[in-house]
């Protein structure tokens, strides 16, 4: 994370409003959240700012949402931040921003889902919904999507920095996993929408089950194991086969094989950025570190299964 030298402030959201969206400058204004690359501000109580902070790359990754989520949108059954408007960088603010619907909920990092059967009912039919084949011109994955074989580095990196620091119990079984994902077959479909980014900072709940889904910076199309991971990472224990069973197209094995080894890499980076806000390092979030162990847990514990 590279933190941005300007503040972000309700006065200057409040003076981009005048400039450029001045209909809605006299909504109220309420910090909603310090994402990994945006900061995004609760405007009146449908609708919300978001502006890019913490990561040069945030810019194309709003006008990526801009230009795909509202064509996406209307066939997905949970809610999603869809764009209104796009603010464009001026002299007051030098990068894009958006204005998108306001999605409630808890984000399950802090209120994991508790009603295992429903939330993975809810979780296959996300994704049903959303893989499906996307255009040419739909944008690629920046680092993942591609053949898993490709992810050996940091894979390796990932897991040797959580053994040393104590966060990996058993680091064999864990490489077993991977390795197994790693020898399936690739994908060989078409290329399928992906949100691309499922944990559990970026899926809300409600009463105990998944209300809505957010942050689609990394929004591509490829090998749908990538999002499929997020059943081991998302769901409580005993929810997986259930999930498994209600997605369509029925996951073939290798593509369940895949899924886990981007299951493996998701939960190893969430240890990561878990133990980093343990120990109150910049960027680093305390709440992620619990579900990503409870995640290999479940892989490892599976892994001849």
């Amino acid at each position: 994370m590279t933190v941005t030298a300007m503040d972000i402030t309700e006065d200057l959201i409040r003076d981009l409003l005048r400039e450029q969206c001045p209909d809605l400058a006299d909504r109220s204004l309420n910090l909603g959240a310090l994402g990994w690359d945006n900061q995004v501000w609760r405007l009146g109580d449908d609708l919300a700012v978001r502006l890019p902070w913490a990561t040069r790359s945030a810019d194309a990754l709003l006008r990526k949402e801009h230009a795909w989520l509202p064509l996406l949108a209307p066939r997905l059954p949970l809610r999603i931040p869809v764009p209104q408007r796009l603010g464009e960088p001026s002299a007051r603010f030098p990068r894009p921003w958006l204005v998108t619907t306001w999605v409630p909920g808890e984000p399950a990092d802090r209120a994991p889902a508790t009603r295992a059967a429903e939330a993975a009912v809810t979780l296959a039919s996300f994704l049903t919904a959303l893989h499906h084949p996307a255009p040419d011109a739909a944008p690629e994955g920046r680092d993942r999507g591609g053949p898993l074989a490709d992810t050996a580095e940091p894979f390796t990196q990932g897991l040797t920095s959580a053994t040393e620091l104590g966060l990996i119990r058993n680091p064999d079984a864990v490489r077993a996993v991977w390795e197994d994902a790693a020898a399936a077959p690739d994908w060989t479909g078409p290329r399928l929408w992906l949100h691309g980014d499922l944990h559990p900072a970026n899926i809300l709940t409600t009463n105990g089950t998944f209300s809505g889904v957010i942050d689609f910076g990394d929004l591509f199309a490829g090998d749908p194991a990538c999002d499929l991971a997020a059943a081991w990472i998302l769901l409580p224990d005993g929810a997986v086969e259930r999930f498994h069973e209600a997605y369509r197209p029925s996951p073939d094995a290798a593509t369940l094989r895949r899924a886990r080894g981007w299951a493996v890499l998701r939960a190893l980076a969430c240890i990561h950025i878990g133990e980093a806000g343990v120990r109150g390092r910049p960027g680093g979030k305390a709440t992620w570190g619990p579900p990503a162990q409870a995640a290999l847990r479940r892989l490892t514990a599976t892994a001849h299964q």
